[in-house]
């Protein structure tokens, strides 16, 4: 069972605690790949065969690699996403409680399980704004200790908890800081010291808990992995490891990593904003090409979206479509829906299982009980901008939105041969 590929998926979820990390661990790995950086802000010069990258927010990233064959080009794009549900903290956080206690105020960011971030480990991590002279630079910040808990109601005091119980997030969920009391601006002191700032240096914050559990491979066979963050972490490092390792002639290749997918990716760095049609319609322009020209490509171009898929549940069997069932370590998910929240049809599918079968991989295909209303993903979101064919995939996952998400050992691999074969391997 392959597994150096695992280890380098969970190096890179371990040091990706939020989107704007997970963009920084891509853009390394882009560099050591030889990309060049890109701004939005300056003039581009695109030349055939080179290796480009650009990011917006620091929390999405696009990184393009332009054939040599000018003549036949079409963009090869996928798309998947940096963000997954998480707390966010509010600012003036601190709370004192029966001045005994420091809980930190946060709000929900995306539909995660909250049951599941209950008395586990939990820490900060995001960015911070500093003030460097006249300039406002942006810091990464990841405090790597034990720092926070969520401890549940003991049962004696909620005999029905294992019943069913509505979670109030502004209640339940507010992670101990301190069995102290402590003054506003403490965590922006504990942050300015872990960066070995002065809090007067900090102008700003967008940090999130996040869950310290490193992975674990776990079964028999040790054939699975259980993980924070999967969806899409798992798709977005499988898509940047393929299509680093590809080499196109005739297509522009386009790995799009979008912030904000679970929160409707409604962001100007989200999907439905207008970042990937600026960057493929600027890559037009630095090749020379016209506006003809852009349209042209564009019609004989395709999309990948990939977002994690619901395999089958051991325990529920019966939540899972009767004639679509997806399992872990069955291969990718194609997956399909009659209202289009998932942009696959006839032709899309086609093409998907092509490549598949092309690269010896196996696949697998996805529905929602027609009872069972599903969440949508950056395809549709995605093709409202740029009117490509497009087709949604994932790989599959238990639990997903939860602390700890489980996959199969063998899905990444499946991925990654399979985008080499889209891309020109």
């Amino acid at each position: 069972m392959e597994t150096n590929i695992i280890s380098e998926l969970t190096t890179f979820i371990e040091h990706a605690p939020t989107a704007f990390h997970a963009v920084a661990e891509l853009k390394e790995i882009l560099k050591q790949e030889g990309f060049e950086e890109l701004k939005e802000s300056e003039k581009w010069k695109i030349k055939p065969g080179k290796r480009y990258y650009v990011t917006r927010n620091n929390s999405s990233i696009i990184a393009v690699k332009a054939g040599k064959e000018l003549d036949n080009y079409s963009f090869h794009v996928t798309a998947s996403h940096s963000d997954s549900p998480a707390f966010k903290l509010k600012e003036n956080a601190e709370i004192e409680v029966a001045k005994k206690y420091t809980v930190l105020n946060t709000e929900g960011y995306g539909g995660m399980i909250c049951q599941t971030w209950f008395d586990r480990p939990l820490s900060l991590a995001g960015r911070v704004m500093v003030k460097n002279g006249e300039r406002i630079e942006t810091r990464l910040v990841k405090v790597d200790r034990d720092l926070l808990m969520i401890p549940s109601l003991a049962i004696h005091m909620d005999r029905k908890v294992n019943e069913g119980r509505a979670v109030n997030k502004q209640i339940d969920m507010l992670p101990v800081l301190s069995g102290s009391v402590k003054e506003q601006g403490e965590v922006r002191s504990l942050v300015a010291e872990e960066l070995g700032l002065k809090d007067t240096d900090i102008y700003g914050m967008d940090l999130f808990l996040y869950n310290r559990m490193e992975a674990v491979r776990w079964g028999s066979n040790r054939e699975f992995i259980g993980c924070p963050r999967l969806d899409d972490l798992q798709s977005a490092f499988a898509l940047t490891k393929a299509f680093t390792e590809s080499t196109p002639t005739e297509y522009i290749n386009i790995c799009a990593v979008f912030d904000n997918e679970e929160v409707g990716s409604g962001t100007r760095q989200g999907a439905d904003s207008t970042f990937l049609a600026d960057v493929l319609d600027r890559i037009t322009e630095g090749l020379l090409a016209d506006h003809s020209t852009y349209l042209r490509w564009i019609a004989d171009s395709f999309l990948i979206s990939a977002d994690n898929a619901h395999a089958v549940h051991p325990n529920h069997p019966e939540k899972a479509d009767p004639t679509n069932r997806p399992y872990l370590n069955g291969g990718i998910v194609i997956k399909f829906h009659g209202s289009q929240k998932y942009t696959t049809d006839g032709i899309s599918a086609a093409k998907m299982k092509d490549y598949c079968e092309r690269a010896k991989v196996p696949y697998q295909t996805y529905a929602n009980r027609s009872d069972i209303a599903g969440g949508s993903t950056l395809g549709n979101i995605s093709t409202a901008h740029v009117s490509v064919s497009s087709v949604d995939i994932g790989l599959p996952q238990l639990a997903m939105h939860s602390a700890v998400e489980t996959a199969g050992m063998m899905d990444t691999e499946y991925a990654v041969r399979a985008l080499k074969e889209f891309w020109g391997e």
